[in-house]
This record gives structure tokens, sequence and C-alpha cells, in this order.
């Protein structure tokens, strides 16, 4: 089994029902500052913004890029740094290589920030 089939939880078998995939564990501090930086990129945030929109059925390689108007390697890059903190899995078909948004980590740092950054600061008095 591939590292793409591992992480592929979201796909449907052609005539069945789609696998959804279960809620990711809100990251902690430094996973949520590595998804955080990464998204900081204007290049990056617009790559993930695409898979957003591309939906569970993902978008190729080629189709991203063409999107963007950067070359290959800047694009692979930049998905290269998005996979390696968790916000995007990649899969080959044939020889088609489909991007896909990682949206229990998405909604995993949304959590995060919602529940760990949007609350009141608590001071005890001293």
């Amino acid at each position: 089994m591939t590292q793409a089939t591992k992480q592929n939880n979201d796909t449907q078998v052609p005539g069945s029902m789609p696998v959804v995939t279960p809620p990711a564990p809100q990251p902690g501090l430094e996973d949520a500052a590595a998804r955080l930086e990464a998204l900081g990129n204007p290049t990056r945030l617009e790559i993930f913004r695409l898979l957003v929109r591309a939906g569970h059925a993902g978008a190729p390689v080629g189709q991203l890029q063409q999107a963007l108007g950067i070359p290959a390697s800047t694009l692979s890059h930049h998905l290269a740094k998005l996979v390696r903190v968790g916000l995007v899995r990649q899969e080959r078909q044939s020889r088609t290589l489909l991007c896909h948004a990682e949206y229990a980590q998405m909604n995993a740092l949304l959590a995060y920030l919602t529940d760990k950054c949007c609350k009141g600061l608590q001071i005890s008095s001293c």
C-alpha cells in the first residue's frame, strides 16, 4: 500500500458511498504554528484555496500550475511544504498527480484557533 493510499481517507469507489474522514485531533501549538506558517506564504495560500475550492475530487498538478502561472519547480516546492505540514495530500492516478486539501486538518486548525486563541484571557489576581 502506498503512502498516498494510506492517507486517502476521502475516496469514493464508483457506485459506492464516499468514505468520510473522521475529525482530526486538534493540533498542538507547534503543529498549528507550522500550518499557519505554511499558509502565511501567498503562493501556498492560493494553492490551498484552489484545492479547497476543487472539493474532495482534488486538482491535478498541471491544472494548479496553469491557474497560478508559476514554474513546475516552484509549484513542487510549495506543494511539498503543504504536504509536509499535513494540509495537502497527493495521490497518483495513472500519469496524473492529484492534490487534495486535507479538510480534517483544516477544520482541526480552525477549531484550535477558535478554542485556544479566541477565548478571553484568564488572569488570576495577585
